[in-house]
Protein backbone atom coordinates (compact mmCIF):
# COMPACT_ATOMS: atom_id res chain seq x y z
CA UNK A 1 0.00 0.00 0.00
CA UNK A 2 1.06 3.42 -0.85
CA UNK A 3 -0.59 6.28 0.68
CA UNK A 4 -1.80 9.16 -1.17
CA UNK A 5 -1.31 12.35 1.06
CA UNK A 6 -4.67 13.00 2.01
CA UNK A 7 -4.50 9.49 3.51
CA UNK A 8 -1.08 9.50 4.86
CA UNK A 9 -0.71 8.88 8.49
CA UNK A 10 2.62 10.23 7.65
CA UNK A 11 4.36 12.32 4.73
CA UNK A 12 7.91 13.78 4.23
CA UNK A 13 8.60 15.95 1.18
CA UNK A 14 12.62 16.82 0.48
CA UNK A 15 13.39 16.42 4.02
CA UNK A 16 17.64 17.97 4.46
CA UNK A 17 19.02 17.81 7.50
CA UNK A 18 22.26 19.35 8.55
CA UNK A 19 25.27 19.77 11.19
CA UNK A 20 26.68 23.10 11.84
CA UNK A 21 30.37 22.18 11.31
CA UNK A 22 31.82 24.58 13.77
CA UNK A 23 29.03 26.33 15.45
CA UNK A 24 28.50 28.63 13.05
CA UNK A 25 25.53 29.02 9.87
CA UNK A 26 28.96 29.22 7.06
CA UNK A 27 30.09 25.52 7.40
CA UNK A 28 27.08 22.67 7.59
CA UNK A 29 27.03 18.57 6.94
CA UNK A 30 24.21 17.56 4.92
CA UNK A 31 23.11 14.15 6.80
CA UNK A 32 19.95 13.61 5.28
CA UNK A 33 19.76 14.30 1.84
CA UNK A 34 16.05 14.86 0.09
CA UNK A 35 14.56 12.15 1.69
CA UNK A 36 10.72 11.49 0.71
CA UNK A 37 8.72 9.16 2.19
CA UNK A 38 4.66 8.35 2.84
CA UNK A 39 2.83 6.50 5.16
CA UNK A 40 -0.63 5.41 5.56
CA UNK A 41 -2.85 4.25 8.12
CA UNK A 42 -2.42 0.20 9.08
CA UNK A 43 0.91 0.38 7.28
CA UNK A 44 4.71 -1.07 8.33
CA UNK A 45 7.39 0.92 6.41
CA UNK A 46 10.75 -0.35 7.14
CA UNK A 47 14.06 1.97 7.26
CA UNK A 48 17.38 0.57 6.92
CA UNK A 49 20.49 1.07 5.79
CA UNK A 50 23.91 0.93 7.96
CA UNK A 51 25.11 3.07 10.69
CA UNK A 52 25.11 6.50 9.72
CA UNK A 53 22.48 6.33 6.60
CA UNK A 54 20.14 8.95 8.56
CA UNK A 55 17.43 6.74 9.46
CA UNK A 56 17.37 7.75 13.07
CA UNK A 57 17.67 11.32 12.37
CA UNK A 58 14.64 10.96 9.94
CA UNK A 59 12.41 9.36 12.74
CA UNK A 60 13.52 11.74 15.33
CA UNK A 61 12.70 14.50 12.88
CA UNK A 62 9.24 13.17 12.98
CA UNK A 63 8.97 13.95 16.56
CA UNK A 64 11.18 17.14 16.50
CA UNK A 65 13.84 15.99 18.76
CA UNK A 66 16.62 16.35 16.61
CA UNK A 67 20.16 16.81 18.42
CA UNK A 68 21.76 20.08 19.33
CA UNK A 69 23.33 21.83 16.60
CA UNK A 70 21.26 20.19 13.54
CA UNK A 71 18.92 22.17 11.27
CA UNK A 72 16.31 20.61 9.04
CA UNK A 73 14.30 22.06 6.00
CA UNK A 74 11.38 20.50 3.90
CA UNK A 75 8.12 19.22 4.74
CA UNK A 76 6.93 16.38 7.47
CA UNK A 77 3.25 16.41 8.13
CA UNK A 78 1.54 13.95 11.15
CA UNK A 79 -2.11 13.92 10.08
CA UNK A 80 -1.99 16.92 8.11
CA UNK A 81 -0.05 19.53 10.12
CA UNK A 82 3.59 20.25 9.50
CA UNK A 83 6.09 19.43 12.09
CA UNK A 84 9.13 21.60 10.46
CA UNK A 85 9.37 24.59 12.13
CA UNK A 86 6.17 24.41 14.84
CA UNK A 87 6.70 25.73 18.36
CA UNK A 88 7.19 23.40 21.19
CA UNK A 89 3.74 23.98 22.40
CA UNK A 90 2.55 22.27 19.10
CA UNK A 91 4.84 19.67 19.29
CA UNK A 92 4.45 18.56 22.87
CA UNK A 93 0.24 18.48 21.60
CA UNK A 94 1.80 15.92 18.46
CA UNK A 95 3.83 13.68 20.70
CA UNK A 96 2.26 10.90 22.27
CA UNK A 97 -1.25 11.58 20.54
CA UNK A 98 -0.59 11.80 16.56
CA UNK A 99 3.24 10.13 16.85
CA UNK A 100 5.25 8.34 19.56
CA UNK A 101 8.54 6.52 20.15
CA UNK A 102 9.68 3.04 21.34
CA UNK A 103 12.93 3.18 21.67
CA UNK A 104 15.24 0.48 21.45
CA UNK A 105 16.44 -0.13 25.23
CA UNK A 106 13.61 -0.26 27.29
CA UNK A 107 16.08 -0.37 30.45
CA UNK A 108 17.28 3.26 29.60
CA UNK A 109 13.31 4.30 28.98
CA UNK A 110 11.62 3.06 32.04
CA UNK A 111 12.64 4.62 35.82
CA UNK A 112 13.82 2.09 37.97
CA UNK A 113 12.59 3.60 41.44
CA UNK A 114 9.20 4.04 40.04
CA UNK A 115 6.36 1.47 39.19
CA UNK A 116 5.34 0.75 36.16
CA UNK A 117 1.79 1.92 36.19
CA UNK A 118 2.78 4.88 38.08
CA UNK A 119 5.02 5.67 35.02
CA UNK A 120 2.01 4.87 32.19
CA UNK A 121 -0.56 7.30 34.87
CA UNK A 122 1.94 10.06 34.60
CA UNK A 123 1.89 9.22 30.53
CA UNK A 124 -1.54 9.54 30.64
CA UNK A 125 -1.61 12.86 32.69
CA UNK A 126 0.48 14.12 29.94
CA UNK A 127 -2.02 13.96 27.26
CA UNK A 128 -4.89 15.71 29.22
CA UNK A 129 -6.77 15.50 32.95
CA UNK A 130 -7.37 11.96 34.38
CA UNK A 131 -8.03 10.75 37.54
CA UNK A 132 -5.67 8.65 39.86
CA UNK A 133 -8.35 5.93 39.66
CA UNK A 134 -8.80 6.52 35.97
CA UNK A 135 -5.50 6.44 35.29
CA UNK A 136 -4.98 3.20 37.10
CA UNK A 137 -7.77 1.53 35.31
CA UNK A 138 -6.20 2.82 32.05
CA UNK A 139 -2.78 1.56 33.01
CA UNK A 140 -4.36 -2.06 33.62
CA UNK A 141 -5.79 -1.83 30.13
CA UNK A 142 -2.82 -1.23 28.11
CA UNK A 143 -0.94 -3.52 29.91
CA UNK A 144 -3.53 -5.85 28.80
CA UNK A 145 -3.41 -4.49 25.21
CA UNK A 146 0.47 -5.11 25.12
CA UNK A 147 0.05 -8.69 26.67
CA UNK A 148 1.48 -8.48 29.74
CA UNK A 149 0.25 -11.31 32.13
CA UNK A 150 -1.56 -10.63 34.98
CA UNK A 151 -1.56 -6.91 34.43
CA UNK A 152 -3.39 -6.07 37.74
CA UNK A 153 -0.67 -7.40 39.70
CA UNK A 154 2.34 -6.32 37.57
CA UNK A 155 0.93 -2.87 37.76
CA UNK A 156 2.18 -2.58 40.67
CA UNK A 157 6.00 -3.74 39.57
CA UNK A 158 8.95 -2.34 39.35
CA UNK A 159 10.81 -2.55 36.05
CA UNK A 160 13.35 -4.69 37.33
CA UNK A 161 10.76 -7.43 38.42
CA UNK A 162 10.16 -7.91 34.93
CA UNK A 163 12.06 -9.65 32.07
CA UNK A 164 13.38 -8.11 28.88
CA UNK A 165 10.38 -8.86 26.56
CA UNK A 166 7.97 -7.60 29.22
CA UNK A 167 10.11 -4.23 29.90
CA UNK A 168 9.90 -4.23 26.21
CA UNK A 169 6.04 -4.56 26.35
CA UNK A 170 5.45 -1.71 28.92
CA UNK A 171 7.35 0.66 26.79
CA UNK A 172 4.99 -0.13 23.95
CA UNK A 173 2.38 0.60 26.74
CA UNK A 174 4.04 3.79 27.58
CA UNK A 175 3.60 4.61 23.47
CA UNK A 176 0.28 3.73 23.62
CA UNK A 177 -1.15 5.23 26.26
CA UNK A 178 -1.75 8.89 24.05
CA UNK A 179 -3.47 6.24 21.27
CA UNK A 180 -1.54 7.81 18.32
CA UNK A 181 -1.81 6.81 14.51
CA UNK A 182 1.77 6.47 14.16
CA UNK A 183 4.11 4.54 16.22
CA UNK A 184 8.02 4.88 15.42
CA UNK A 185 9.92 1.93 16.36
CA UNK A 186 13.69 2.40 16.51
CA UNK A 187 15.33 -1.25 16.31
CA UNK A 188 12.51 -2.35 19.46
CA UNK A 189 13.83 -5.92 19.17
CA UNK A 190 17.71 -5.29 18.78
CA UNK A 191 18.74 -6.56 22.60
CA UNK A 192 16.24 -9.52 22.68
CA UNK A 193 16.24 -13.17 22.26
CA UNK A 194 14.58 -15.03 19.08
CA UNK A 195 11.58 -15.98 21.26
CA UNK A 196 11.39 -12.84 22.92
CA UNK A 197 11.73 -10.86 19.34
CA UNK A 198 9.28 -13.10 17.97
CA UNK A 199 6.70 -12.36 20.37
CA UNK A 200 7.63 -8.61 20.21
CA UNK A 201 6.90 -8.52 16.58
CA UNK A 202 3.60 -10.68 16.86
CA UNK A 203 2.19 -7.92 19.64
CA UNK A 204 3.37 -4.75 16.86
CA UNK A 205 1.51 -6.76 14.02
CA UNK A 206 -1.79 -7.39 16.39
CA UNK A 207 -1.61 -3.25 17.49
CA UNK A 208 -1.39 -2.76 13.55
CA UNK A 209 -4.23 -4.85 12.77
CA UNK A 210 -6.58 -4.02 15.82
CA UNK A 211 -6.25 -0.15 15.89
CA UNK A 212 -4.98 0.29 12.32
CA UNK A 213 -1.79 1.85 13.54
CA UNK A 214 0.89 2.77 11.30
CA UNK A 215 4.75 1.89 12.19
CA UNK A 216 8.06 3.38 11.06
CA UNK A 217 10.18 0.60 11.97
CA UNK A 218 14.12 1.35 12.23
CA UNK A 219 16.06 -2.16 12.37
CA UNK A 220 19.54 -3.31 10.41
CA UNK A 221 18.19 -6.76 11.07
CA UNK A 222 16.65 -7.72 7.80
CA UNK A 223 14.58 -10.89 8.94
CA UNK A 224 12.74 -8.60 11.17
CA UNK A 225 11.83 -6.43 7.78
CA UNK A 226 11.16 -9.88 6.35
CA UNK A 227 8.74 -10.36 8.67
CA UNK A 228 6.66 -7.55 9.28
CA UNK A 229 7.19 -4.79 7.07
CA UNK A 230 4.69 -4.02 4.18
CA UNK A 231 7.38 -1.64 2.74
CA UNK A 232 11.16 -1.17 2.82
CA UNK A 233 13.32 2.36 2.42
CA UNK A 234 16.62 1.59 2.08
CA UNK A 235 19.11 4.41 2.89
CA UNK A 236 22.67 5.03 2.53
CA UNK A 237 25.00 8.33 3.47
CA UNK A 238 21.62 10.35 3.66
CA UNK A 239 20.06 9.34 0.53
CA UNK A 240 16.88 7.12 -0.05
CA UNK A 241 18.66 4.68 -2.80
CA UNK A 242 16.16 2.31 -2.94
CA UNK A 243 12.03 1.61 -2.07
CA UNK A 244 10.09 -1.02 -2.48
CA UNK A 245 7.21 -3.68 -1.56
CA UNK A 246 9.05 -5.57 0.95
CA UNK A 247 8.47 -9.10 -1.46
CA UNK A 248 9.65 -6.89 -4.45
CA UNK A 249 12.64 -5.53 -2.19
CA UNK A 250 13.87 -9.52 -1.47
CA UNK A 251 13.16 -11.20 -4.35
CA UNK A 252 14.58 -8.75 -6.73
CA UNK A 253 16.62 -5.89 -5.25
CA UNK A 254 17.63 -2.98 -7.65
CA UNK A 255 20.53 -1.63 -6.25
CA UNK A 256 23.63 -3.30 -5.75
CA UNK A 257 24.36 -1.34 -2.49
CA UNK A 258 20.76 -3.54 -1.50
CA UNK A 259 21.44 -6.53 -3.01
CA UNK A 260 25.37 -6.15 -1.19
CA UNK A 261 22.75 -5.78 2.17
CA UNK A 262 20.66 -8.84 1.70
CA UNK A 263 23.95 -11.27 0.83
CA UNK A 264 25.57 -10.01 4.28
CA UNK A 265 22.44 -11.28 6.31
CA UNK A 266 23.62 -14.70 7.29
CA UNK A 267 21.48 -17.89 7.46
CA UNK A 268 20.44 -20.83 9.07
CA UNK A 269 20.95 -24.22 7.26
CA UNK A 270 18.54 -25.67 5.04
CA UNK A 271 17.17 -29.16 6.88
CA UNK A 272 19.22 -32.27 6.13
CA UNK A 273 22.32 -29.88 4.81
CA UNK A 274 24.69 -29.94 7.78
CA UNK A 275 28.11 -28.60 6.87
CA UNK A 276 30.87 -30.92 6.93
CA UNK A 277 32.23 -31.46 10.42
CA UNK A 278 36.13 -31.20 10.79
CA UNK A 279 37.73 -33.75 13.08
CA UNK A 280 40.03 -32.09 15.83
CA UNK A 281 43.76 -33.55 15.35
CA UNK A 282 46.84 -32.65 17.42
CA UNK A 283 50.71 -32.66 16.04
CA UNK A 284 50.76 -36.19 16.64
CA UNK A 285 47.42 -36.93 14.59
CA UNK A 286 45.45 -38.27 17.46
CA UNK A 287 42.15 -37.16 17.33
CA UNK A 288 41.87 -36.85 21.01
CA UNK A 289 43.51 -34.26 22.44
CA UNK A 290 42.85 -32.73 26.10
CA UNK A 291 40.33 -29.78 25.82
CA UNK A 292 41.33 -26.28 26.31
CA UNK A 293 38.20 -25.75 28.45
CA UNK A 294 36.47 -28.02 30.33
CA UNK A 295 32.87 -28.31 32.42
CA UNK A 296 32.52 -30.76 34.26
CA UNK A 297 29.10 -31.44 36.45
CA UNK A 298 29.71 -27.67 37.09
CA UNK A 299 27.05 -26.03 38.92
CA UNK A 300 27.08 -22.04 39.77
CA UNK A 301 24.62 -20.66 42.43
CA UNK A 302 24.24 -17.48 43.38
CA UNK A 303 23.80 -16.97 47.20
CA UNK A 304 20.36 -15.28 48.89
CA UNK A 305 20.73 -11.59 49.95
CA UNK A 306 18.53 -8.85 50.59
CA UNK A 307 15.83 -10.65 51.01
CA UNK A 308 16.13 -12.66 47.48
CA UNK A 309 15.81 -16.17 47.81
CA UNK A 310 19.50 -18.16 46.70
CA UNK A 311 19.56 -18.34 42.40
CA UNK A 312 20.37 -21.38 40.50
CA UNK A 313 22.39 -20.16 37.40
CA UNK A 314 24.30 -23.22 35.96
CA UNK A 315 22.98 -26.49 36.51
CA UNK A 316 25.18 -29.67 36.15
CA UNK A 317 26.77 -28.46 32.33
CA UNK A 318 29.18 -30.71 31.10
CA UNK A 319 30.97 -29.31 28.03
CA UNK A 320 34.33 -29.50 27.07
CA UNK A 321 35.74 -26.56 24.35
CA UNK A 322 39.03 -28.20 22.21
CA UNK A 323 42.22 -25.67 21.17
CA UNK A 324 41.20 -24.58 17.98
CA UNK A 325 37.67 -25.18 18.07
CA UNK A 326 34.43 -22.57 18.26
CA UNK A 327 31.86 -23.36 20.66
CA UNK A 328 28.02 -21.33 20.42
CA UNK A 329 26.76 -21.08 23.62
CA UNK A 330 22.55 -20.35 22.53
CA UNK A 331 19.42 -19.34 24.74
CA UNK A 332 17.07 -17.06 26.11
CA UNK A 333 18.15 -14.28 28.74
CA UNK A 334 18.50 -16.21 32.37
CA UNK A 335 19.36 -19.38 30.70
CA UNK A 336 23.10 -18.94 32.25
CA UNK A 337 25.24 -18.34 28.97
CA UNK A 338 27.01 -15.25 30.30
CA UNK A 339 27.29 -16.79 33.70
CA UNK A 340 29.29 -19.99 31.79
CA UNK A 341 31.52 -17.69 30.00
CA UNK A 342 32.21 -15.81 33.25
CA UNK A 343 32.92 -19.15 34.89
CA UNK A 344 35.36 -19.93 32.04
CA UNK A 345 37.81 -16.65 32.50
CA UNK A 346 37.77 -17.82 36.52
CA UNK A 347 35.33 -14.18 37.66
CA UNK A 348 33.37 -16.67 39.33
CA UNK A 349 33.62 -20.24 40.33
CA UNK A 350 31.75 -23.28 40.37
CA UNK A 351 29.68 -23.96 43.20
CA UNK A 352 30.07 -28.06 42.63
CA UNK A 353 31.75 -29.52 39.59
CA UNK A 354 35.23 -28.50 37.95
CA UNK A 355 35.46 -25.44 35.32
CA UNK A 356 39.10 -26.76 34.17
CA UNK A 357 41.34 -24.29 32.16
CA UNK A 358 44.12 -26.16 30.01
CA UNK A 359 43.76 -28.65 32.72
CA UNK A 360 43.79 -26.66 35.78
CA UNK A 361 40.89 -26.76 38.13
CA UNK A 362 39.67 -22.70 38.30
CA UNK A 363 38.03 -23.67 41.55
CA UNK A 364 41.33 -24.56 43.30
CA UNK A 365 43.79 -21.84 42.17
CA UNK A 366 45.35 -18.92 43.85
CA UNK A 367 44.40 -15.92 43.11
CA UNK A 368 47.99 -15.42 42.65
CA UNK A 369 47.99 -18.37 39.80
CA UNK A 370 44.87 -17.31 38.39
CA UNK A 371 46.10 -13.98 37.31
CA UNK A 372 49.11 -15.97 35.59
CA UNK A 373 46.88 -17.77 33.75
CA UNK A 374 44.47 -15.32 32.44
CA UNK A 375 47.33 -14.23 29.99
CA UNK A 376 45.81 -17.04 28.17
CA UNK A 377 42.25 -16.08 28.29
CA UNK A 378 40.69 -12.74 26.30
CA UNK A 379 37.21 -11.60 26.65
CA UNK A 380 35.03 -9.70 24.07
CA UNK A 381 32.66 -7.41 25.04
CA UNK A 382 29.13 -6.65 23.67
CA UNK A 383 29.97 -3.12 23.62
CA UNK A 384 32.87 -2.26 22.87
CA UNK A 385 32.38 1.67 23.37
CA UNK A 386 31.69 0.24 27.17
CA UNK A 387 34.99 -1.80 27.09
CA UNK A 388 37.40 1.08 25.71
CA UNK A 389 38.40 3.94 28.15
CA UNK A 390 37.27 6.75 25.97
CA UNK A 391 40.06 9.36 27.64
CA UNK A 392 43.04 6.95 26.36
CA UNK A 393 44.48 6.08 22.44
CA UNK A 394 43.33 2.86 20.37
CA UNK A 395 47.42 2.48 20.91
CA UNK A 396 46.99 2.88 24.54
CA UNK A 397 43.98 0.40 25.11
CA UNK A 398 45.80 -2.00 22.74
CA UNK A 399 49.03 -2.11 24.47
CA UNK A 400 47.70 -2.03 27.71
CA UNK A 401 47.48 -5.94 28.39
CA UNK A 402 51.47 -5.79 27.06
CA UNK A 403 52.10 -3.58 29.49
CA UNK A 404 50.20 -5.20 32.52
CA UNK A 405 51.99 -8.37 31.80
CA UNK A 406 55.22 -6.95 31.01
CA UNK A 407 55.84 -8.23 27.67
CA UNK A 408 56.58 -5.34 25.97
CA UNK A 409 57.61 -1.32 26.73
CA UNK A 410 58.90 1.19 24.66
CA UNK A 411 59.22 1.09 20.40
CA UNK A 412 58.27 -2.76 21.18
CA UNK A 413 55.40 -2.05 22.24
CA UNK A 414 54.60 0.35 19.89
CA UNK A 415 55.51 -2.17 16.97
CA UNK A 416 53.59 -4.81 18.23
CA UNK A 417 50.40 -2.53 18.53
CA UNK A 418 50.75 -1.83 15.16
CA UNK A 419 50.88 -5.37 13.84
CA UNK A 420 47.98 -5.83 16.35
CA UNK A 421 45.89 -3.12 14.64
CA UNK A 422 47.33 -4.43 11.28
CA UNK A 423 46.02 -7.71 11.73
CA UNK A 424 42.28 -6.59 12.45
CA UNK A 425 42.67 -4.48 9.00
CA UNK A 426 42.82 -1.29 10.54
CA UNK A 427 45.88 0.82 9.77
CA UNK A 428 48.43 1.86 11.86
CA UNK A 429 47.87 5.07 12.47
CA UNK A 430 44.89 4.40 14.55
CA UNK A 431 46.71 4.12 16.86
CA UNK A 432 46.43 7.71 17.78
CA UNK A 433 42.97 7.74 17.61
CA UNK A 434 40.79 7.87 19.96
CA UNK A 435 37.70 5.29 20.61
CA UNK A 436 35.08 8.60 19.93
CA UNK A 437 36.89 9.11 16.45
CA UNK A 438 35.69 5.36 14.99
CA UNK A 439 32.85 3.56 13.75
CA UNK A 440 31.27 0.68 15.61
CA UNK A 441 32.81 -1.87 13.37
CA UNK A 442 36.64 -0.42 14.39
CA UNK A 443 35.84 -0.41 17.67
CA UNK A 444 35.02 -4.07 17.24
CA UNK A 445 38.37 -4.33 15.43
CA UNK A 446 40.29 -2.67 18.43
CA UNK A 447 38.42 -4.92 20.94
CA UNK A 448 39.51 -7.94 18.97
CA UNK A 449 43.37 -6.41 18.88
CA UNK A 450 43.36 -5.76 22.48
CA UNK A 451 41.98 -9.35 23.02
CA UNK A 452 44.58 -11.24 20.63
CA UNK A 453 47.61 -8.87 22.28
CA UNK A 454 49.07 -11.77 24.39
CA UNK A 455 48.18 -14.38 22.20
CA UNK A 456 45.62 -16.48 24.30
CA UNK A 457 44.49 -19.67 23.89
CA UNK A 458 40.96 -18.82 24.85
CA UNK A 459 38.76 -16.11 23.94
CA UNK A 460 35.37 -15.47 25.16
CA UNK A 461 32.89 -13.46 22.97
CA UNK A 462 30.03 -12.01 24.51
CA UNK A 463 27.66 -10.96 22.10
CA UNK A 464 30.06 -9.74 20.08
CA UNK A 465 28.18 -8.49 16.75
CA UNK A 466 25.07 -7.82 18.36
CA UNK A 467 25.18 -4.33 18.32
CA UNK A 468 26.33 -3.71 14.36
CA UNK A 469 24.66 -3.22 10.93
CA UNK A 470 24.67 -6.50 9.40
CA UNK A 471 27.15 -5.44 6.70
CA UNK A 472 29.40 -4.61 9.24
CA UNK A 473 28.86 -7.61 11.14
CA UNK A 474 29.58 -9.51 7.81
CA UNK A 475 33.02 -7.70 7.90
CA UNK A 476 33.63 -8.30 11.64
CA UNK A 477 32.70 -12.28 11.53
CA UNK A 478 34.80 -12.85 8.31
CA UNK A 479 37.72 -10.89 10.43
CA UNK A 480 36.64 -13.65 13.10
CA UNK A 481 37.67 -16.42 10.92
CA UNK A 482 40.64 -15.12 9.55
CA UNK A 483 42.09 -14.69 12.87
CA UNK A 484 41.34 -17.67 14.20
CA UNK A 485 42.67 -19.44 11.46
CA UNK A 486 46.19 -16.82 12.39
CA UNK A 487 46.26 -17.36 16.00
CA UNK A 488 44.36 -21.06 16.58
CA UNK A 489 42.53 -20.08 19.57
CA UNK A 490 39.85 -22.21 20.98
CA UNK A 491 36.59 -19.85 21.70
CA UNK A 492 33.23 -19.73 23.32
CA UNK A 493 31.11 -17.61 21.12
CA UNK A 494 27.89 -16.39 23.15
CA UNK A 495 24.93 -15.12 21.40
CA UNK A 496 21.08 -14.92 20.98
CA UNK A 497 21.86 -14.83 17.12
CA UNK A 498 21.54 -18.22 15.85
CA UNK A 499 22.52 -17.28 12.24
CA UNK A 500 25.55 -15.78 13.81
CA UNK A 501 26.57 -18.74 15.65
CA UNK A 502 25.83 -21.31 13.04
CA UNK A 503 28.25 -19.68 10.69
CA UNK A 504 30.89 -18.80 13.21
CA UNK A 505 31.15 -22.35 15.44
CA UNK A 506 32.09 -25.70 15.36
CA UNK A 507 29.80 -27.14 18.02
CA UNK A 508 26.76 -25.30 19.48
CA UNK A 509 25.37 -26.01 23.31
CA UNK A 510 21.61 -24.79 23.84
CA UNK A 511 20.93 -23.66 27.53
CA UNK A 512 17.34 -23.43 29.06
CA UNK A 513 17.53 -22.12 32.45
CA UNK A 514 21.12 -23.29 33.55
CA UNK A 515 20.93 -26.76 31.96
CA UNK A 516 22.43 -27.98 28.82
CA UNK A 517 19.46 -29.35 26.87
CA UNK A 518 21.33 -29.99 23.54
CA UNK A 519 24.78 -29.89 22.20
CA UNK A 520 26.32 -30.74 18.84
CA UNK A 521 27.51 -29.96 15.23
CA UNK A 522 26.17 -26.26 14.81
CA UNK A 523 24.64 -27.12 11.28
CA UNK A 524 23.30 -30.23 12.43
CA UNK A 525 21.46 -29.10 15.59
CA UNK A 526 20.39 -25.92 13.77
CA UNK A 527 18.78 -27.96 10.76
CA UNK A 528 17.71 -31.08 12.76
CA UNK A 529 17.39 -29.87 16.16
CA UNK A 530 16.21 -32.83 18.50
CA UNK A 531 14.77 -31.05 21.46
CA UNK A 532 11.46 -28.99 21.55
CA UNK A 533 13.15 -26.21 22.72
CA UNK A 534 15.62 -25.93 20.80
CA UNK A 535 12.88 -26.62 17.57
CA UNK A 536 11.06 -23.39 19.27
CA UNK A 537 14.34 -21.39 19.25
CA UNK A 538 15.10 -22.25 15.15
CA UNK A 539 11.24 -21.66 14.91
CA UNK A 540 11.76 -18.48 15.98
CA UNK A 541 14.64 -17.14 14.12
CA UNK A 542 13.22 -14.55 11.37
CA UNK A 543 14.28 -16.14 7.72
CA UNK A 544 15.09 -13.00 5.34
CA UNK A 545 12.92 -13.64 2.64
CA UNK A 546 9.02 -12.40 3.22
CA UNK A 547 7.00 -15.54 1.53
CA UNK A 548 9.17 -18.27 3.62
CA UNK A 549 8.60 -16.51 6.63
CA UNK A 550 4.97 -15.70 6.64
CA UNK A 551 4.17 -19.19 5.32
CA UNK A 552 6.39 -20.73 8.62
CA UNK A 553 4.66 -17.87 11.06
CA UNK A 554 1.11 -19.68 10.07
CA UNK A 555 2.40 -22.92 10.27
CA UNK A 556 4.42 -22.27 14.04
CA UNK A 557 1.00 -20.77 15.05
CA UNK A 558 -0.46 -23.66 15.18
CA UNK A 559 2.45 -25.83 17.87
CA UNK A 560 2.31 -25.21 21.59
CA UNK A 561 4.11 -22.61 23.17
CA UNK A 562 6.93 -24.03 25.15
CA UNK A 563 8.30 -21.05 26.97
CA UNK A 564 7.18 -18.85 29.83
CA UNK A 565 5.43 -16.20 29.23
CA UNK A 566 7.55 -13.43 28.33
Amino acid sequence: MNATPAQAVLAIRDLVIEFDADGSRGSSTTVVDHVNLELGFGEILALVGESGSGKSLTARAVLGLLPDGAQARGLIQLGGQQVLGADEATLNQLRGTRAAMVFQEPQTALNPVQKVGWQIAQALRAHGKISRADARVRAIDLLRMVEIPEPERRVDWYPHQLSGGQKQRVVIALALSGSPDLLIADEPTTALDVTVQAEILQLLRNLRDRSGTAILLITHNMGVVADIADRVLVMRSGRVVEQQSVFDLFATPRESYTQALLAAVPRLPEADQPKPVVALIDSEGDAQVPPILRFDAASIVYPARLGNKEFRAVDQVSLTVQAGEVVGLVGESGSGKTTLGRAALGVIRASSGIVAFDGTDLGKISAANLRGLRKGMALIHQDPAASLDPRRTVGQSVGEPLEVHRFATGALLRNRVGELLESVRLPKSFAHRAPGELSGGQRQRVALARALALGPRLLVADEPTSALDVSVQADVLSLFADLREEYNFACLFISHDLAVVNQVADRVAVLRSGELVEEGPAAEVFSSPRQDYTQQLVAAVPVPDPRRQRAGRERESLVPDLTVAV
